[in-house]
Parts: structure tokens; sequence; C-alpha cells
């Protein structure tokens, strides 16, 4: 009987052993909750005083600190630390909130991220002010980008659409009302697709009009048409396009100025016009010619791009321009209008050149962690915008048939449009899932 009991007690421990391995590798949300969490807290409860003090994140105490722990307390008087405020834990890990104490910056704490993340054990910290005197410790306890799984909560709402997850498990959102025009730049299977797949998906549940310039013929965004306002697969349609939506902004600037304001989102409800969005897939097919003739089409391709960048956001027509290369080297009014694309989104690139033109204005700290993304990890990229904060995110996989389904789900919010009417892409009742024929022929106008 003992023999049988021993045997049970140490198969039930192997089973329990690698029913947690198994959880370690497959679900490590579950392995998490389990087993790192309790650990991790203990860990950072244990050392947290002398992790600080080896990382230099300590300050002498105040003159009448230090006496009263003198002459009072009779106790040795030691260095400050940030003092702990709120320590929660989360399915990703762990969040601290620090108060900081006199004499020490946020940006101390962020030089010291990548020891404090060895001293706990834990795959990654990020240090966020919160507000003034404030951090949060975000430490995440394992890879939550090699699985991307989008938090529960992560919905469209107002101009903000979810479309990535950062390193430290929270939802990265595009949101249009803090940058309005943005640039994704990534080489060829870097996930830029699965970016905008993301993008149109989540725009596609918003009351927006969504336009589409797509010059390789559609192959990418003629399958999104039953969502789409406006599609245009050649240059040609599209500087006509441009010219139109550059029209359109004028009319709505004369909207603003006979309300007396300055934003579209201040006039009321009844009288504001939907927003706009304008996603641009490759934009090198604007910027090169391949013949003198069509200098006058990039010319003025070129010129309503960059007046939409500088003076749209206003009136709620925003750019989202994608490409895998976009400098100087484009031509003359690249560099111009690269400059006016607050958000930056760079997947993995062949280049450290291309790295640069997409975030060394903007965060050139996030240079070398653009340059680092590996093959094996499609969708990884780097955002950054004028802040000179970044992040590494990745974007779930999303298939087409899926978002095909969603624009389809929600046609009825297509918003009716005169000016875009000439553009509207052709959807038959059953709309096939990809091919230029959806796209509608566009009347000859003078």
């Amino acid at each position: 009987m003992g023999d049988l009991t021993m045997w049970l007690e140490a198969t039930g421990a192997l089973a329990g052993a690698g029913g947690l391995g198994y959880a370690k590798a497959r679900a490590p949300r579950v392995y998490w909750s389990l087993v790192g969490m309790p650990v991790t807290w203990g860990r950072f409860t244990l050392s947290y005083r002398s992790t600080m003090d080896v990382c230099g994140l300590t300050v002498h105490p105040s003159g009448l600190r230090a006496f009263m722990t003198r002459n009072v307390a009779r106790r040795e008087v030691q260095p400050v630390p940030p003092k702990i405020r709120r320590v929660r834990g989360t399915s990703t890990g762990l969040r601290v909130t620090l108060r900081l104490p006199a004499g020490m910056e946020p940006a101390d704490v962020m030089a010291s991220s990548e020891r404090l993340r060895h001293a706990w054990g834990v795959h990654s910290v990020t240090v966020v002010e919160t507000k003034p005197g404030f951090v949060e410790l975000r430490m995440t306890g394992y890879d939550v980008l090699r699985r991307v799984r989008m938090p529960r909560k992560a919905r469209p709402h107002d101009m903000a659409v979810p479309v990535a997850v950062r390193e430290d498990g929270t939802a990265f959102e595009r949101d249009y009302r803090k940058a309005p025009m943005a640039l994704t730049l990534g080489a060829n299977h870097s996930g830029k697709s699965m970016y905008q797949r993301n993008l149109i998906k989540g725009l596609a549940q918003l009351p927006v009009a969504l336009v589409g310039i797509d010059c390789k013929r559609g192959v990418e965004q003629s399958a999104f048409a039953p969502r789409l306002s406006a599609l245009v697969t050649t240059p040609d349609d599209a500087a006509s396009l441009l010219g139109v939506l550059v029209a359109e902004m004028e009319d709505r600037f004369d909207l603003l100025s006979r309300h007396g304001v300055s934003d579209l989102w201040e006039l009321p409800d009844e009288e504001r016009p939907v927003p706009v969005v304008v996603l641009v897939d490759e934009v090198a097919e604007l910027f090169l010619i391949s013949s003198r003739k069509d200098e006058e089409r990039r010319e003025r391709i070129v010129t309503a791009l960059i007046r939409l960048a500088q003076m749209a956001r206003a009136i709620g027509i925003y750019l989202e321009i994608c490409g895998q290369r976009f400098g100087s080297d484009l031509g003359k009014g690249a560099t111009m209008l690269r400059a006016q694309l607050t958000g930056r989104v760079v997947h993995r690139v062949n280049d450290k050149q291309t790295a640069e033109m997409g975030l060394a204005d903007v965060a050139p700290d996030a240079v070398p962690a653009a340059c680092l993304i590996p093959m094996n990890r499609p969708g990884t990229a780097v955002a950054a915008d004028s802040s000179g904060g970044w992040s590494k995110i990745r974007t779930p996989e999303t298939s087409r048939d899926e978002v095909v389904a969603v624009c389809r789900q929600f046609a009825h919010l297509v918003p009716e449009l005169p000016f875009l009417e000439p553009f509207r892409p052709y959807v038959p009742a059953e709309a096939p899932t990809a091919g230029p024929s959806l796209v509608k022929p566009r009347p000859v106008t003078e």
C-alpha cells in the first residue's frame, strides 16, 4: 500500500510539472498567473530597496528627515528610493506605481529599465510617466509579441482604432485626433499589409469615409470596396481624386469660418461633415514617373498631398501613407511631405537608411530597434511620434476574408458624399473578395 501511495504521489508530481511546462510554452498567460506572478511579486517585494540602491535610483534624504532618523528614531540614515504607491498584477505582468523623491526624474528610472528587468527576472520593464512626480513600471512576465492577443477591452472608439499590441501588453491605438497624418514603412513580407488590414477592420466600424488609393491595380484594397467611399487604382485617377479632396478641404474651411471655429470637432453635430481617412497603399507609385509627360501629373499629386498633410487635420481629412521606402530619392516634395506625417510605424526594413527615414527625425533612439526586427516575426514594428517616445508593437494576424466580412457587415455606414461619387467603387450583389473589377470606371471630365 505504501508503494502504491508513493507511486501515485510521484505520478501526480510529474503530471503537475509537465502541465506547468506545457502551460509555460503553450499557454503563457496561465503559467504567469499560476507561477510567474507570485514568484516575481515576492522577488520584487524582498529585493526592492537593495535593487533600487545598486541601480542608483535613490537620493539622500532631506535635512529634516535625516535629523529625525538620526536623533529621534536612532537609526542609520539611508538613501531614499521611490515610494511604492500601488502594485497590481495583470494577465501579462505587474504594474507598479512609484512616487519619485525630490531630485529624481522619470528619465533616471527609464535609463535603468534594463537593469531592473534582469534584477527581477521579467521579460521587459517599460517606464511610463503617469503624472508629475509619478511613474508606472510595466513589467511583462513573458514575450507577449510571440503570440499576439489583443486585450479584450480594445475596441474602436471616437477616431481611435486599436491595431496592435505593445511589448508591455497594452493595445497600440491609431488615434487620428492625436496623430492625424501617419507614415508606415517596411520591406516585403514585413507586415505592412497586415497592419493596414487591422486598420481598415477598425475604421470600417466607425462613422467615417474611407478613401483608397491603390496603384497596384487595386489588388490590396479592392476587396474592401463595400466599405470604401472611393477607390482609385491608377496615378491618373489618384491625381483627380486628390484634387477633389483639396477642393473639399477648401469648402470645409469656409464652413469653419462661417461658424467662427477653427476645428471640425467644434462644429455642432448636425453641421459637422463626415471625417475622411485617405489610405495610400504604395506611395512610391505616386512619385515615380516613366516619361517626361508624367511630370505634370506628379507635380499635381505631390502638391495636393503636401497641402492635405499641412492643413487638412482641422477639417477632418486624414492621411495614412504606406510604402517600402520614402525619402528624397523619390524626388522633389518627398521630404517635405514626410515632415508633415506625425505618426510613424516602421516594420522590418532592408537597410538602416530606410529606418532612419521613418524614425530619425522623431525618435532617433528607435532606429536600432527597427533594424533588429527578425524576418520570422512579420507584423513586428516600431511605433513612434513627434513626442520622441517609441514602443515595439506587433499586429495580430488577420485574414483577408475576415476584413472583407467586416466591410460587408458595416457597408451601411458608407456616407453619402457627392464629391466622392465619381470615384465610388462598383460593388455587385455578391462582391468577390479581390480583383480590380470592383472599381467603377470614372467618367471623363474636363
